[in-house]
């Protein structure tokens, strides 16, 4: 079994990428080797920057979209909050405060299949604000926008876009059946061929074998996805997954040590439901994970920016952008 990690360990680090199959392998090997093994390539090919960024729900809730995992669905009874795009001063406002905080990059999140041109032109305007008042690096996670809405995004000062694959081609159908993983898919292409960088990833937890899983990354690798969100899933009660067991910190070790050594140089990201596990995070920014969000998520509480800074600092990170 050993032999078979120093083997993958060897291959990843001379740069060559390993196989679904080898992935699957590395699934069986001893949860403690396999971390020091992930940590190790992190270092290889990102070092010790560490790339935090918090987010902003900008639209809430009345969602046409089945996701059954989600709380802002109209099909999922949950009591989440509903309102159209915030005031623009809010988000502005809110960009400032996490940039005083130490944060480099702010995330502008809508709920909805995607925004309209009238609601794309309005957050242009706020992202140039953005841009222009308070400099914090802008990715926005706006749903199934087309190339020239992306365009637009870019042209404004957005960076970065967000949008996940949530789980793997054979998975989704399971978990929505309103759109498609290859409108995902088709979006993330849209948004690079605007000239965008990609954050793309997705939850843990959903019902998924590790197959899935090991799937999923290996369709960001092929898609180029350099900034790879891992969340666990945070059951809430009025969906259809409230009753899913919850991982634990031993599974999600595992999950970013492999997804390691199939994304060496990508951020992996923890992101929802990080706040459910006893140490918060701190084991998995030892087995291969190098990003975070911080703060409060959508409709669940986070872990507080300075508790996450001080984390940090204790574990030899320096806060930077990567992947940009």
């Amino acid at each position: 079994m050993m032999k078979a990690l120093q083997q993958l360990t060897e291959k990843v680090l001379s740069g060559e990428p390993i196989t679904k199959v080898e992935a699957m392998c590395l699934y069986q090997q001893p949860l403690d080797e396999l971390c020091k093994s992930a940590d190790a390539i992190r270092r290889h090919f990102c070092g010790n920057r560490f790339d935090i960024c918090t987010i902003i729900n900008g639209k809430s809730g009345r969602c046409s979209e089945n996701c059954r995992f989600c709380a802002q669905s109209a099909h999922n009874h949950t009591g989440a909050a509903q309102y159209p795009l915030l005031p623009e001063e809010e988000i502005i406002a809110q960009a400032k405060r996490n940039q005083e905080r130490g944060v480099l990059r702010y995330s502008i999140v809508t709920s909805g299949k995607r925004l309209s041109d009238g609601e794309v032109e309005q957050m242009c305007w706020v992202v140039q604000e953005i841009k222009r008042t308070v400099g914090i690096s802008v990715c926005v996670s706006f749903g199934l926008l087309d190339k020239r809405q992306f365009r637009k995004l870019k042209e404004a000062g957005v960076t970065r876009v967000h949008n996940n694959l949530e789980t793997s081609r054979r998975n989704f159908p399971h978990i929505c059946t309103t759109h498609t993983f290859d409108d995902k898919v088709q979006a993330i292409h849209a948004a690079q061929a605007a000239g965008l960088s990609v954050c793309s990833g997705g939850i843990m937890g959903l019902g998924e074998r590790a197959e899935d899983r090991i799937d999923m990354a290996i369709e960001l690798r092929r898609l180029q996805i350099k900034s790879v969100p891992v969340n666990m899933l945070n059951p809430i009660p009025g969906t259809p997954m409230e009753n899913n067991p919850r991982l634990t910190v031993e599974d999600m070790r595992r999950i970013v040590a492999v997804y390691r050594f199939i994304l060496p140089d990508a951020s992996i990201r923890l992101a929802g439901g990080r706040g459910q596990l006893p140490d918060k995070g701190r084991s998995c920014f030892t087995s291969g994970a190098n990003a975070a969000i911080s703060g409060d998520m959508l409709t669940t509480a986070g872990i507080t920016t300075q508790t996450d800074m001080e984390l940090l600092k204790g574990l030899g990170y320096e806060v930077g952008l990567c992947n940009e």
